[in-house]
């Protein structure tokens, strides 16, 4: 990697240290005009350079002279404050910022222009700006950054470690440093019958996954952050997908499936107590008691109004809206919600993104959502309280609530999903095409369609993000679920006489209910989870296809989550992995399971790839996890509406999946069992097989 990433990536490094301090990880310092000080430093400006920079024997990085811009707009946001994606005057700052990196006309322009906003505006909301960008830029698009837990370990690692993370700093050479643990269970107990799956909730690659899915999908920005194709319907898909994953590994605890928060003025039966402290704001991430209520949230300092009547009106506005299958934009102007783009128009619609086609009439019920529940422990601002982990798509997923919040709006999707006509058999059934058997093999295994879950220890590198702090890594272990790796062997008949091309879709589904008996297939079909899809070609006659399960097309691979540091090459830099990010992370793949096995169907479909096929040019950089990302700067890479074939309603006199097969599909029966042990890390295995949907073949390692 050349040095100019070097340079602006060390901008992510100890985001409160000032610049003028340098990266003294990589001996990266700028050369820094003095009017790039901060206004309060600049009168001091000779003693700093001279205390902080005078003795590196490094050459310092020149900057292009620029035209410094205004930036009113972004600091009216306090550094010291936390930033929220979700509050209205915040987007605004962000907003501004973003448009102001992405129409610098050079790299040499953006690195200039960020060296002298980082030390002016709020860290958090600098961070954002900046990964946004970096992501958007053509200069940088294609240059990886780094993680969230990396830059902000406060918001996954919980602050008692970050404590001790910087303790140990402070005490022990780099090179005689050991891992910090981070216990299992800090949050709560299981007295508490949510904490049963606070290990899923709190995951930090699950978590860092709904970070960089909002940098790749930012609701506010100039079009080319916002407008990407069906970005509607991957909002509404991804969080579909996160619920029905979710509800899954409730059932696996023995919990039941998630109740919508439909009466937005009962008291929250769900506590959060996250046990986090913000580095930004200095401060505790405030909690939500037992038994809190929704009110309405007026705080000045942000010029945040927004009442539970509002977040009732709106709710009611858009299911008029779906009722009547059309919405209406800011011309009086009424939209169809068709089959293909009614899903896209709500999604924008729903989370108030910059392409909702009416804000005025149908608000902004998801983020002022996620404002009310962050503010329900301090809504006037009375104590002074900062907003709870609801407040941060970093720390959102961390609670209880956000799935009950999510299941609301996924409600108003499925009222409009239900609403579409059926998939008829023609849609589904591929002429000459039959599934004939479908079986999981696990690596290292002996029974067949038995997926095995169990613990691992892996570790983060906390020390990009210990301002203050000594150099050098400082690594925290953490617990966390992993599975086997497996392979799906398909077989396939193509009684065709000439070669056919297909997709092959894979989902797996919980087989019973939460009282035990046969799930109904208009339920089940709603907790089908994708697991991959890709293309096959089938000759005529019998097909075996094989696939790994670490080439899945949702997820990204183990290494994006955690460093591999013993499989580093000793000559590689830190910031050389391929890290693309959005994606769902690798070791989450499988539900957990039960001890005994919990019962699951597995769904395998190929469908026509006519039918599903985008003519576009193949995307070369982050081709990782298209299911719940899509492709970077091209159409998402399926024609079919996202979960296609369980996003319809179902034909009458259907009650089990069985009978909505054709024959290009099949389910078998598989068993998920869980094994309460920590194992050592599994190696990366190697195998050849096709891509995701919906391409050439490849070799994927």
């Amino acid at each position: 990697m050349s040095k100019i990433r070097k340079e602006i990536l060390s901008l992510f490094n100890r985001p409160k240290e000032p610049i003028f301090m340098g990266n003294r990880d990589e001996n990266i310092y700028f050369n820094i005009p003095v009017n790039y000080l901060p206004n309060e430093l600049q009168a001091s400006a000779a003693e700093i350079f001279s205390r902080f920079q005078s003795n590196t024997n490094e050459e310092k990085i020149n900057l292009k002279e620029i035209t410094l811009p205004d930036l009113t707009i972004p600091m009216k946001l306090d550094r010291r404050q936390a930033f929220s994606l979700f509050i209205p005057s915040h987007q605004k700052c962000a907003d501004h910022l973003i448009k102001l990196f992405l129409n610098t006309k050079t790299y040499d322009d953006l690195l200039s222009l960020t060296v002298y906003c980082r030390d002016r505006v709020n860290p958090s909301m600098f961070i954002y700006c900046l990964s946004v960008a970096l992501l958007h830029h053509p200069e940088t698009k294609h240059m990886p950054i780094p993680t969230g837990a990396e830059i902000f370990p406060d918001k996954f690692i919980d602050g008692q470690s970050i404590s001790k993370a910087k303790e140990h700093a402070e005490i022990v050479p780099v090179d005689s440093r050991k891992s910090i643990e981070i216990p299992r269970n800090y949050t709560a107990t299981d007295v508490d019958l949510e904490h049963l799956v606070a290990y899923w909730r709190e995951d930090v690659g699950i978590n860092l996954h709904h970070w960089h899915w909002h940098l790749v999908y930012p609701a506010v920005g100039s079009d080319t952050a916002v407008k990407k194709d069906r970005r509607g319907e991957l909002f509404y898909y991804m969080h579909q997908q996160v619920l029905a994953r979710y509800n899954t590994e409730r059932m696996c605890n023995g919990l039941g499936p998630v109740k919508s928060l439909l009466n937005l003025r009962e008291p929250i039966a769900q506590g959060y107590f996250p046990k986090l402290n913000s580095s930004v704001a200095s401060r505790d991430i405030p909690s939500r008691p037992v038994d809190l209520s929704l009110k309405d949230v007026n705080r000045e300092d942000d010029g945040l109004r927004v009442t539970v009547a509002d977040l009732e009106q709106w709710k009611e506005k858009i299911h008029n809206a779906i009722l009547s299958d059309a919405v209406v934009d800011k011309e009086g102007k009424k939209i169809l919600l068709t089959e293909k783009e009614g899903i896209d128009l709500l999604g924008n619609i729903l989370e108030a993104s910059a392409l909702s086609v009416n804000p005025n009439l149908y608000g902004n019920l998801h983020n002022y959502g996620h404002v009310a529940i962050s503010y329900c422990h301090d809504p006037d601002n009375r104590f002074l309280e900062s907003f709870g982990v609801m407040g941060d798509v970093a720390t959102a997923m961390r609670d209880p609530i956000f799935y009950r919040w999510h299941s609301l709006i996924n409600d108003l999707f499925m009222e409009h999903k239900n609403r579409l006509p059926q998939y008829k058999t023609s849609q589904l059934h591929v002429d000459g095409v039959q599934v004939t058997n479908v079986k999981i093999v696990t690596t290292n295994e002996n029974v067949d369609n038995e997926l095995s879950t169990f613990w691992n220890k892996s570790d983060i590198d906390l020390g990009r993000g210990l301002d203050f702090a000594p150099g050098g890594s400082v690594l925290a272990k953490i617990t966390h679920l992993n599975y086997t790796p497996f392979t799906y062997k398909i077989t396939v008949n193509n009684a065709n006489s000439g070669p056919l091309v297909g997709t092959c879709r894979i989902f797996i589904g919980p087989k019973y209910d939460d009282n035990g008996s046969p799930m109904n297939f208009s339920d089940q079909k709603n907790l089908m989870i994708e697991m991959d899809k890709f293309t096959v070609t089938l000759k005529p006659g019998t097909n075996d296809v094989t696939r790994m399960s670490t080439d899945s097309s949702v997820t990204i691979p183990f290494e994006n989550t955690f460093r591999n540091l013993n499989a580093r090459p000793s000559d590689e830099s830190e910031y050389e992995f391929n890290f693309c990010g959005c994606g769902w992370p690798q070791h989450m793949l499988v539900p957990r399971g039960t001890t005994t096995g919990f019962p699951m169907i597995l769904f395998v479909m190929i469908s026509d790839y006519k039918n599903d096929i985008i003519i576009q040019e193949p995307s070369i950089h982050c081709a990782d996890a298209v299911s719940y990302c899509g492709l970077r700067d091209r159409k998402y890479p399926d024609s079919q509406s996202m979960g296609f074939p369980f996003d319809r309603p179902i034909p009458a006199g259907i009650k089990n999946i069985n009978q909505f097969l054709t024959g290009n599909m099949t389910v078998v029966d598989v068993t998920v069992k869980y094994t309460d042990e920590v194992r050592e890390q599994l190696t990366k295995t190697t195998t050849t097989t096709t891509t995701k949907c919906c391409g050439t073949s490849e070799t994927k390692n």
